[in-house]
């Protein structure tokens, strides 16, 4: 248990049945497993793991007014009091955490082969991109907007245009009067609003995941989810109640206190700021999106790191041991017909009859292969429509300020 990470920690004091005694202690507990070590001597008095946990219940007794109890499948009873901050909030998250156990899948007997875990791996690799390239695609629609809004902005300015050079024109022009209705006509033009990247059809969800919220005080929290969307965040209660949505522009800062809590805060000028705290056993699932959506405003506190660099390296130094891998292992698996003229003894031998990777893992990883080409060449032509995009949408811009600086300038000499 030593090797996991912990999720939390709590002051709180343990029964000891053989002594009929409360010991003052701390509570600790990982994604998978619960432990009580002793204030005086640092002892680890009980430490079980959460799938062997049948019931955990409040109560109260006459040893104690408000515990939590937790029952494991071997009828041993633990009895925990005066947590801090509050017996609910520890209670919610120990119960979020046995829950999410049993409701995820029974995992698969460890990988034997290196196939195995290099598929596992491909298939990482193409999730995270497969949700890269939704981001990206939701990003290219916005581009698409607000290119429509300047040209909508360009057309309002041409009619400006006209409509100062009939007010620079002499008083005799004779078609003047008819000219002057033009703006009336042209009403029903001007109403159109821009096109907003909000209207843009239903808002892609990438990933929800359950959690444990609390907002300012951390005795106060409840059950919920937090939803990542292309253009925001939004945090539900139980019931799938809307409790609080983040704008993508709107989020000042996200904190990543370890791989199973984060913090998301919006600033305000003279009002208190809205933060809420997340802790998830799915919360590995929204990092590596959050911080694609927000790396800019990511913060990765000291016990996040730890784990991180404890893993092996950077994402992009993983990726690429992920394809050097690949490709030294698919050569490893393929059949090499010895030299004619090398001796070989039995022990290289008998490795080149055993390959690293079987002949169904190779078809597997082909195929993963195969799907990351097609996505990574997708993205790579959407990228440089994009860098088009932005490209006309710097010159627009350019056009447009330059006219509205020589339409400001006609209209201080018109009045």
């Amino acid at each position: 248990m030593s090797r996991e990470i912990c999720v939390h920690s709590w002051p709180c004091s343990y029964y000891l049945e053989p002594e009929k005694r409360w010991v003052p202690g701390k509570l600790s507990l990982t994604s998978r497993s619960l432990r009580f070590m002793t204030d005086k001597t640092g002892e680890t008095l009980v430490s079980f793991p959460l799938s062997s946990v049948v019931e955990i219940k409040k109560e109260a007794s006459h040893f104690v007014f408000s515990s939590i109890t937790i029952l494991e499948n071997s009828g041993l009873k633990h009895w925990f009091s005066s947590l801090q901050p509050s017996r609910n909030a520890v209670f919610s998250i120990i119960e979020h955490f046995w829950r999410e156990l049993l409701l995820s899948p029974p995992e698969a007997a460890l990988p034997v082969t290196k196939g195995k875990q290099l598929t596992g791996l491909m298939a990482c690799s193409q999730k995270r991109l497969e949700e890269t390239a939704r981001v990206l695609h939701h990003q290219g629609e916005q581009l698409d907007s607000i290119t429509r809004g300047l040209d909508k902005m360009e057309s309002d300015l041409d009619m400006a245009d006209r409509l100062l050079t009939e007010l620079e024109s002499p008083s005799w022009w004779p078609f003047s009067s008819k000219l002057w209705k033009m703006p009336a006509e042209t009403n029903p033009k001007e109403s159109t609003s821009m096109a907003s990247p909000k209207v843009l059809g239903k808002e892609g969800v990438v990933v929800r995941i359950p959690a444990v919220i609390s907002q300012g005080n951390a005795s106060h929290v409840k059950a919920g989810s937090l939803t990542i969307l292309v253009s925001g965040l939004e945090i539900h209660d139980s019931c799938s109640l809307l409790m609080h949505r983040f704008e993508r522009e709107d989020i000042d800062d996200i904190k990543v206190h370890t791989p199973y809590e984060i913090s998301i805060r919006q600033r305000f000028i003279g009002r208190p700021d809205i933060a809420y705290r997340l802790i998830s056993a799915k919360m590995s699932e929204a990092i590596p999106i959050l911080e694609v959506q927000f790396s800019k405003k990511m913060e990765l506190l000291e016990d996040a790191l730890m784990p991180r660099s404890a893993r092996s390296s950077s994402p992009i130094e993983k990726g690429c041991s992920v394809w050097q891998a690949a490709s030294g292992l698919m050569d490893r698996a393929m059949p090499h017909e010895p030299c004619s003229g090398s001796q070989e003894g039995p022990s290289l031998q008998l490795q080149r009859s055993e390959p690293l990777v079987s002949e169904g893992d190779a078809q597997e990883l082909r195929q993963i292969l195969r799907k990351l080409k097609s996505l990574a060449l997708d993205t790579e032509t959407e990228l440089e429509r994009q860098d088009d995009v932005l490209d006309g949408i710097t010159a627009a811009i350019d056009r447009t300020t330059l006219t509205i600086d020589k339409h400001n300038q006609r209209t201080k000499k018109l009045t």
